[in-house]
């Protein structure tokens, strides 16, 4: 490496310790599994060639068609996960800034946090997990998942050897559970990321802390990101009226994307400035739990949206069942073989038994490469919409 280019990084590492916060988690003590000669004579920051490393992966690639919430349905303006994770990143890295915080190490656990979701969202995710849990490798947890595609599945089994931090924030970014405040586990190591993996696949509600601010940070973000936008998706789609949000969370938070987002952001900043914690005001925390009530009832859980929902089910357990004979017979014309394991290391090989593959497989599918990979006459129509 040049000598100005060399200069150049350790006076950024130095920019950091100036003007960061002193929690938050500084490039200088990233930490990776394992070591890399070309990174020590590299000159960009650990924590945004992670964001580099993301963004080049063949999982990120994938998000392009992949369900948030609604799926089987033709509408170019509904939400899908490649735009949710860039609004987690751009929401979360707002905050971040505000706070002093890493702004590189919120974008790389941004864009990573989602990687490990299946085809058709949170229904495929529950429908791989019965599908695991019966056939001995435990529950399917998207965010385990992702730790599994970037660490172990990417680059043909080789993995991208991200930093610790980074992992972790993808491990815990749970968006999905409702928290007031977050406050960082930080005496966290890599048998630390392996132990919290296995005891989620164990115990799905098994409870996980993010070890740095930058994680907490995310973790809210994603729930700022696709509570309103699943709201606008729902009215989009005619799920929902907007004036059928109750009126205490419209007084708090609003009824549009943009407000709620402008409310929920503010108050995290206001409530976390110079702490060792994320949080929100009482207020706003009782009001956005009562908007993802009202989001469960009248979109996520609305018969509407889930009318084939059995039909992806009994989909799921084919594909499943297939793949698994088709390792057990080495039936190598089988995508699994083509499409998944060709030139794959053998270290992933030797390490993952049959049922472990086919769930990396299926869990890396967009919903149209799934679809495909179905008997055409059990294929579900497309909705215009």
């Amino acid at each position: 490496m040049t000598g100005i280019l060399d200069t150049r990084k350790l006076e950024l590492d130095r920019r950091e310790m100036r003007i960061y916060s002193d929690h938050a988690a500084f490039s200088a003590h990233a930490r990776r599994r394992y070591p890399e000669k070309r990174l020590q004579d590299g000159y960009r920051q650990a924590f945004a060639l992670d964001t580099d490393r993301i963004l080049h992966s063949s999982a990120y690639t994938r998000y392009i068609d992949k369900t948030q919430v609604f799926y089987l349905i033709q509408n170019d303006h509904i939400t899908h996960r490649v735009l949710h994770v860039q609004l987690v990143s751009k929401i979360a890295r707002t905050i971040g800034r505000f706070l002093g915080l890493n702004e590189d190490l919120i974008e790389a656990i941004a864009l990573g946090h989602d990687i490990g979701h299946t085809p058709f969202g949170h229904d495929g995710e529950r429908f791989l997990s019965q599908l695991c849990y019966q056939a001995g490798i435990g529950y399917f947890m998207h965010n385990v998942q992702s730790i599994q595609f970037l660490d172990r599945v990417e680059r043909k089994g080789r993995g991208w050897n991200l930093c610790l931090q980074t992992l972790d924030g993808i491990l815990c970014h749970d968006g999905e559970i409702h928290n007031q405040v977050l406050a960082p586990r930080k005496d966290k190591n890599f048998d630390t990321l392996a132990d919290e993996m296995t005891r989620k696949k164990t115990d799905p509600a098994f409870a996980l802390m993010p070890m740095t601010l930058e994680g907490c940070v995310v973790r809210m973000a994603d729930t700022v990101a696709y509570i309103g936008r699943d709201l606008e998706d729902a009215i989009r789609l005619h799920v929902i009226q907007r004036s059928d949000v109750p009126r205490d969370i419209e007084k708090v938070l609003g009824n549009t994307n943009g407000t709620i987002v402008y409310n929920l952001v503010t108050d995290i900043i206001k409530q976390s400035h110079g702490k060792q914690s994320i949080a929100f005001s009482d207020e706003v925390s009782l009001a956005l739990k009562r908007l993802k009530d009202f989001n469960l009832k009248r979109i996520y859980l609305n018969p509407r949206i889930k009318q084939y929902s059995h039909t992806i089910q009994k989909l799921f357990e084919i594909l499943f069942c297939q793949y698994l004979e088709d390792l057990e017979k080495e039936n190598c014309k089988s995508q699994i073989f083509v499409g998944f394991l060709k030139d794959m290391s053998d270290e992933y090989i030797q390490s993952h038994h049959s049922a472990e593959v086919v769930r990396d497989f299926i869990a890396g599918m967009t919903d149209r490469y799934f679809l495909d990979q179905c008997p055409e006459e059990l294929r579900p129509a497309v909705e215009k919409a």
